[in-house]
This record gives C-alpha cells, sequence and structure tokens, in this order.
C-alpha cells in the first residue's frame, strides 16, 4: 500500500515521503492515527503542491538544524542518578532526562527524535545519537555520575 506521509514517522519515513507499507499498518495505525493518507491522483497532487510550498521552509529547518548540531559537537552533558553500592543506578536514563539536560543548555529538542544506547543503568558515558532533520544527525555525550 502506498501512502503519504503527514508526520515523521521513525523507522517508516519523513513527512511528505511517498512510501511502500503494509495495508493492515497503513490502515489501521498510520491513517486513523492522522500520521499519513492514502497515495491515489488527488492526494498525489496536492502533495507536488505542498512540496513546491515546503522548499523554503525545509531549507531554514536545515539550517536550524545544522546550527544545533554545532551546538551540540564537543557538548558534553552531566545527568545525576541516585546510585546503589554497585554502581547501578536506580531505574534508567530516559530521554526526557536528556532532553531537559539540554534545554538546560540552551537547546531546544523533542525527546523523541533522541536515541539512546540500549538502557543506561549504570554510570560512566555514553553517546545519545539525535535525528535533527532527514539529512542532519548529532551525537550528544552524556555522563551519568551519582548524587
Amino acid at each position: 500500500m502506498e501512502i503519504i506521509l503527514k508526520e515523521d514517522v521513525k523507522n517508516v519515513g519523513y513527512r511528505l515521503d511517498v512510501v511502500e507499507v503494509k495495508s493492515g499498518f497503513g490502515r489501521n495505525y498510520l491513517i486513523p492515527q492522522g500520521l499519513a493518507v492514502i497515495a491515489n491522483k488527488s492526494n498525489l497532487k496536492v502533495l507536488a503542491e505542498d512540496v513546491k510550498q515546503a522548499q523554503n521552509k525545509l531549507a531554514k529547518m536545515k539550517d536550524e538544524a545544522e546550527a544545533i548540531s554545532k551546538k551540540l559537537d564537543g557538548l558534553t552533558l552531566s545527568i545525576g542518578a541516585k546510585v546503589g553500592e554497585s554502581g547501578k543506578i536506580f531505574g534508567s536514563v530516559t530521554t526526557i532526562q536528556i532532553a531537559d539536560a539540554l534545554k538546560e543548555q540552551g537547546i531546544e529538542i523533542d525527546r523523541k527524535k533522541i536515541d539512546l544506547p540500549a538502557e543506561v543503568k549504570t554510570e560512566g558515558e555514553y553517546v545519545a545519537k539525535i535525528d535533527l532533520h532527514r539529512e542532519i544527525k548529532a551525537e550528544v555525550k552524556f555522563n551519568v555520575v551519582g548524587e
């Protein structure tokens, strides 16, 4: 089933992409959630017009993403967590904590765009990957320290 994405969907595609997905996934999840529409002739014409109008906006978004990427380059965050005697933390570090630490640094990033390496359950240094734009990915180092 061919669909046009209205929003970025992780592991599927980006906004205004025409992608092929399994019929059940498209009919039962993407379309009812408002994330996509069926790629028929009329919707493809609308898409062509939207792409024309979005070119300037996309260029601006890419420039903003590059600026944020430069700010993240070389930045190391410190995430505080309660630690047990064995060095394990209670719970785990989440994308919300990373987003909050970035916000304290003056960088506003949606937590859904942050990807953590597996589960962060011990003290140490880790790298989080951030999807700023379809062409721009960034990495930010963070240290988990005991409180």
